[in-house]
């Protein structure tokens, strides 16, 4: 029998959208790279399975993994360590332990909206109130630490942000990030930091919540950096004792996360961060193409993002996002309607540039027919 909790819960507007999708559409909607991981590291995925790592490992993940990745997060705070470091199965089990062991009945959670789709779901599920705070284009998709301040309550226990954002592609700048960091601290709050588009900004770096502060959790997968949704590894940073902490609930949760690809990652880490890097400079160039075409069309007005791979441009047709991205969806081009994001997203419809230029040329033709339409 299933319970009102899960009786309650909406499937996701992008999922919806997803299943709707035939061959032929061109699909801009769903968040994954349209690239295969290196030949070479699917290689050393089938050698481990070859050389019989097949059974369970580490509940908190391959020692050598953990330890390359402290190596890597070491550039945000140097004292980072492998203890530092928890392997999960994508970042979305992270997210979700991590809710359920931070937060408590009663206590609410701040978080983006328009946002990814999990944040507000999850932290219901671990039984606290999610309360979204606004991240608007006229301010670059960057968190107000004032609205931030309006919207606390003595019952705030923890923030979500995410940088690089989905669905916005917005990046939280140093100063952004100072800011929320103190007010955090004066505020006694914990900050989950959503970073798995950490190594796909396109104008300057990277700017990790984990910094000096010690209440941070910072969450993390290599799905978008080596091209791997399926393979389903993701990891966390955070404080050695809360590791250990939040250990107790993966090991119940999961046992451990998948052995042969974590030998496949480690090797990815050391030998091929070029790929991510070409991937990164191909999405650029898409990002470049789709922000001109968008722009020049009627009605809509498109932000350069500066990171992940999503545009989200304000559409102003006197129709809803959802209606608009059901025409599109019936003329062969899958999108996501803002309003999958919350009610913030409104007015706004995302596209992924994960697709090829081509496509992403076909897709803005059927666009600018169907506005035409419209008008």
């Amino acid at each position: 029998m299933i319970n009102e909790k899960v009786r309650r819960m909406e499937l996701s507007g992008i999922r919806k959208m997803f299943e709707m999708a035939t061959e032929d559409t061109i699909n801009l909607g769903l968040g994954q790279p349209d690239f295969n991981p290196p030949e070479d590291v699917v290689d050393h995925y089938r050698k481990a399975m070859l050389d019989g790592y097949n059974g369970y490992g580490s509940s908190y993940g391959l020692p050598a993994l953990r330890e390359e990745i402290a190596r890597h997060q070491s550039k945000y705070r140097s004292d980072i360590t492998s203890d530092n470091v928890m392997v999960n199965v994508g970042a979305t089990q992270a997210l979700r332990i991590v809710m359920e062991s931070t937060v408590c009945r009663g206590d609410e959670v701040l978080y983006p909206e328009p946002g990814f789709v999990l944040y507000s779901p999850q932290t219901r599920i671990a039984g606290a109130k999610p309360v979204p705070y606004p991240v608007l284009q006229r301010d670059d998709f960057i968190p107000s630490v004032d609205k931030l301040e309006e919207l606390r309550t003595p019952d705030t226990k923890a923030i979500i942000v995410n940088s690089p954002g989905n669905p916005t592609g917005g990046v939280i700048t140093k100063k952004a990030v100072k800011e929320i960091t103190e007010w955090a601290v004066d505020n006694d709050i914990l900050i989950i930091s959503d970073e798995v588009y950490e190594m796909m900004v396109y104008d300057g770096d990277h700017i990790s919540f984990l910094g000096d502060h010690d209440n941070v959790i910072a969450i993390n997968s290599f799905s978008k950096t080596f091209a791997m949704t399926g393979w389903r590894i993701g990891f966390m940073v955070t404080r050695s004792d809360w590791i250990k902490e939040i250990g107790k609930l993966h090991y119940y949760t999961v046992a451990c996360p998948p052995t042969p690809p974590q030998h496949a990652i480690l090797y990815a880490l050391k030998e091929r961060i070029d790929f991510v890097e070409e991937m990164t400079r191909t999405f650029k160039k898409r990002r470049d193409v789709i922000v001109s075409r968008l722009n020049d069309i009627n009605g809509f007005d498109c932000l350069t993002p500066k990171g992940a791979f999503y545009v989200f441009p304000t559409i102003d047709l006197n129709i809803s996002s959802d209606k608009f991205a059901f025409m599109l969806l019936e003329k062969g081009v899958l999108a996501t309607p803002g309003n999958a994001f919350g009610s913030v997203g409104e007015g706004h419809i995302r596209f992924s540039y994960a697709n090829s230029t081509k496509n992403i040329h076909r897709a803005m033709d059927i666009l600018e027919d169907t506005v035409e339409e419209i008008l």
